[in-house]
């Protein structure tokens, strides 16, 4: 019997050319991609058996941009692949059946929501939805929204690849952590890739809206990267620890800084702080690892008995804490 490999991988994390991602440049494309996926997630929704956490809803990255991964209805299995290469929506179904539709320089919500519909209407698969935009400034129904139209079509292929990039660099860190977490996913509600981090033990049960009730059912840090909204300005990566503990915002984080968000407290790295510096990933990794450390030694989890026994070891995470710190940042171009 052969031995299954057993050599440590080098977990040292890629370091790339990232490009620009200013909100204001993109920010009528960055709204209409945003209901585009709230559509997919809707027909997720109703398409999958309930999950913890709501981890039934989110979307995923894949080569091509966005995937809704496997979806059931009736006696067929189907997918929705979201297109930021070639700009189409991609249904697939597991007996070899394809429809498609390209989304050209931009198509109304309303036309997008029309034509996806038909898709999965050819296909024998279509599906009733709440046809609104939830949680968002938004408002149009999707069938009648007519306004929100725009394409950038570099801005997306951009904003595709900074996913893909952030992805495999929130896959890297989410290997450090042997307790329960949640996959890397993106939540349509808002447009935020995310992965999360639990303790094990339950939380205070919160007076909220479902919604937000069962998300937070148990402690959790979690880290992600949005792209922008009126609030916080341009795309950046955050990270929060729910229930907040005191004294969080106290704590030294190797980039970025706390910012306080509605109730809550966020510790917030630009992405342009990233994308410039000598060593994006380097940066960002420290970022996460300060901005868990931080939450967990005040939240009191049990973080030595959580630790990976894989990777990284004691003195990967040392190099990675002293490159952070030494990691001169290149200026922003002007």
């Amino acid at each position: 019997m052969t031995r299954p490999d057993t050599t440590r991988p080098d977990t040292t994390p890629p370091e790339v050319s990232l490009p620009e991602l200013p909100l204001a440049a993109w920010r009528p494309t960055k709204d209409t991609l945003h209901l585009y996926c709230q559509i997919l997630g809707k027909i997720r929704l109703a398409t999958t058996a309930p999950r913890n956490h709501w981890w039934n809803v989110p979307l995923y990255v894949d080569v091509r941009g966005l995937t809704t991964r496997r979806l059931h209805h009736r006696d067929t299995t189907f997918e929705i692949t979201l297109d930021l290469v070639d700009h189409a929506v991609v249904v697939r179904t597991a007996d070899g059946r394809t429809a498609s539709f390209g989304l050209g320089d931009g198509l109304a919500v309303a036309d997008f929501d029309a034509g996806l519909h038909q898709a999965l209407g050819g296909l024998g698969v279509d599906v009733a939805i709440r046809e609104e935009p939830y949680g968002v400034p938004m408002t149009t129904p999707f069938p009648l929204d007519r306004e929100h139209a725009s394409w950038d079509r570099d801005a997306v292929r951009r904003f595709g690849r900074i996913l893909d990039w952030s992805d495999a660099v929130f896959e890297e860190f989410n290997g450090w952590f042997n307790g329960k977490t949640s996959p890397v996913h993106l939540f349509w509600h808002s447009l935020d890739l995310a992965v999360t981090r639990f303790s094990g033990r339950p939380a205070p049960l919160l007076d909220a809206d479902h919604v937000t009730r069962e998300a937070y059912t148990h402690e959790v840090i979690s880290f992600g990267f949005w792209p922008g909204d009126d609030k916080l300005g341009d795309a950046a990566y955050y990270s929060y620890t729910a229930p907040a503990p005191a004294g969080l915002g106290d704590q030294p984080l190797a980039a970025g800084t706390w910012t306080e968000s509605g109730a809550g407290l966020l510790a917030v790295l630009p992405y342009e702080t990233v994308r410039t510096a000598d060593a994006p990933a380097t940066t960002l990794l420290a970022f996460l690892q300060s901005a868990y450390e931080a939450g967990a030694r005040l939240a009191d989890w049990n973080a030595d008995g959580l630790e990976s026994s894989w990777c990284p070891t004691p003195e990967q995470l040392r190099q990675l804490r002293l490159s952070a710190a030494e990691t001169p940042q290149r200026p922003a171009p002007q």
